[in-house]
């Protein structure tokens, strides 16, 4: 008798609550998470043409609300590059007015794509395109890194300081866990800039800290055809953008935690985040892997109690303490990137013993889907061609795994025993199988071992019967299946 079984679930929050020591690591995390959360927030408020403290109060917002509605655990959501790049063109062209109707609407979008299921599409993106776009985000997140330390205004002496960061962050580990080591990493090098007065480039110097709450902010934009027709593009794209990453961020933080989560909840708990945060002033965001992969396989966060830390740091630390977080130098934060990078990646994936067994079309997918989203910068087009460049080769695969093997009963009857999946690209040479010059007048095509996906396998069927019924000899199609039955008996005869 089998047994099926259910994934773990995580730690719960109160669970976390009763154990100091769980509950400490939980917040510790939410703060390192916070401070790599700040520049990169900043930064892709500039990328989406919004002041910076937008895109801070956007990622305020949406992980203290994601951690509440959310359905992964632990996972850290806020205002997002990929969501910045959709959005930068109407901002650009329309004005900041557009941007609080254009979230709402995208988050109203995810919403329902979350009730009608639509995580359950993910179980179409197979696992050469998933290793793929976590490779591609490592390379994306450590080429963002580049201009930290080769920028023209970079000293020498931040080469020195992200190497030490690198050390530390390595090294602090085998000391203690109980302090997360990026946290260690940012207040060590933080305090030898402020002693010895090292100037270096700062998280001041990527643009001015709010020094208030945000508000509550209505739509100003008119209700009318013309403001949806300028909208709708964008608010789609923030909608499947959003939810593309962030259930493949999900999937990840699974197989991390080996823990199960909610993929219905997680998509329309991002729509409600989303619009929040509009209401807010804020722009969109979803999942971020990179701040994830350092709350959740740095940090050793597991509850939601991370994800509303960070949420709450970065809000107290932009707020409360935004001269010294902006004393922060940007070499610590390149130094933990850096090492968000590399735990990141699937070096596995890339080892010449994983390669050689490796076949070569999910080689090629992998290789295509990462080219696409580094060339592209964009995550959901790499997805996209990775997803259809698979579907084709498991097409041209399955196209080959056909056989037709042909048996003489007697002197009036020929039977052939037609094996595989029949669809459009293994049927479309179904034809060209059989002797019909050679084959007597009764004609058997038994099909127990073969199943008919589509109308082009029926159409093959009618054109083989037509092409026997030139040369004088009947045919029966025999043992079909249920659902092949189905098929065929709806569609013979109306495809010639």
């Amino acid at each position: 008798m089998s047994v099926i079984t259910h994934a773990p679930s995580a730690p719960s929050v109160l669970s976390a609550l009763r154990s100091p020591r769980l509950l400490t690591r939980e917040v510790l995390a939410g703060v390192v998470t916070a401070l790599a959360l700040i520049p990169e927030a900043i930064s892709f408020s500039v990328v989406a043409g919004v002041d910076p403290a937008v895109g801070l109060f956007s990622s305020v917002v949406i992980a203290v609300v994601i951690s509440i509605v959310g359905g992964r655990p632990a996972m850290i959501s806020a205002a997002a590059g990929s969501v910045a790049l959709v959005i930068a063109p109407l901002v650009r062209d329309h004005g900041i007015a557009y941007l609080v109707p254009t979230i709402v609407l995208g988050g109203l979008v995810q919403i329902v794509l979350g009730f009608l299921g639509v995580a359950r599409l993910m179980r179409f993106i197979p696992r050469s395109v998933n290793v793929a776009f976590v490779n591609a985000l490592a390379i994306l997140i450590f080429t963002a890194q580049l201009p930290n330390l080769f920028g023209p205004d970079v000293p020498p002496v931040v080469w020195a300081l992200t190497a030490l960061g690198v050390a530390v962050i390595i090294g602090f580990p085998f000391l203690t866990k109980a302090v997360p080591a990026p946290l260690v990493a940012v207040v060590v090098i933080t305090a030898i800039t402020i002693l010895f007065g090292v100037a270096v480039p700062t998280v001041g110097d990527e643009g001015a800290l709010p020094t208030a709450l945000p508000g509550f902010n209505g739509i100003t934009t008119p209700f009318s055809l013309e403001t949806l027709q300028i909208i709708a593009p964008y608010a789609f794209g923030v909608a499947i953008v959003g939810l593309i990453e962030t259930l493949l961020t999900a999937q990840l933080v699974d197989s991390i935690t080996e823990t199960g989560s909610s993929k219905w909840r997680e998509s329309w708990g991002q729509g409600i985040a989303n619009v929040a945060s509009a209401f807010f002033g804020g722009t969109g965001g979803c999942a971020m892997i990179g701040q994830t992969v350092i709350n959740v396989k740095t940090a050793g966060a597991r509850t939601r109690i991370s994800t509303f830390a960070a949420g709450a740091s970065v809000l107290v630390l932009t707020i409360v303490l935004h001269d010294v977080v902006a004393e922060i130098p940007m070499a610590a934060l390149t130094a933990v990137m850096i090492m968000v990078c590399v735990a990141t990646f699937d070096w596995h994936s890339i080892r010449p013993r994983t390669l050689r067994r490796m076949p070569l079309g999910e080689t090629a997918v992998m290789v295509i889907t990462v080219v696409v989203v580094v060339v592209t910068d964009n995550l959901a087009t790499g997805v996209l061609v990775g997803v259809v460049v698979a579907a084709l080769v498991f097409a041209r695969r399955a196209a080959h795994v056909v056989s037709v093997a042909r048996e003489v009963v007697d002197e009036h009857t020929v039977r052939y025993r037609v094996r595989g999946a029949l669809f459009f690209a293994s049927s479309n040479d179904l034809v060209t199988r059989f002797s019909y010059a050679e084959d007597p007048e009764h004609v058997v095509i038994d099909m127990s071992d073969a199943r008919v996906f589509d109308a082009s396998t029926v159409a093959a069927l009618d054109g083989v019967e037509q092409r026997f019924a030139k040369h004088g000899s009947s045919v029966e199609v025999v043992h079909l299946n249920t659902g092949s039955t189905a098929i065929h008996g709806r569609l013979s005869g109306e495809l010639g």
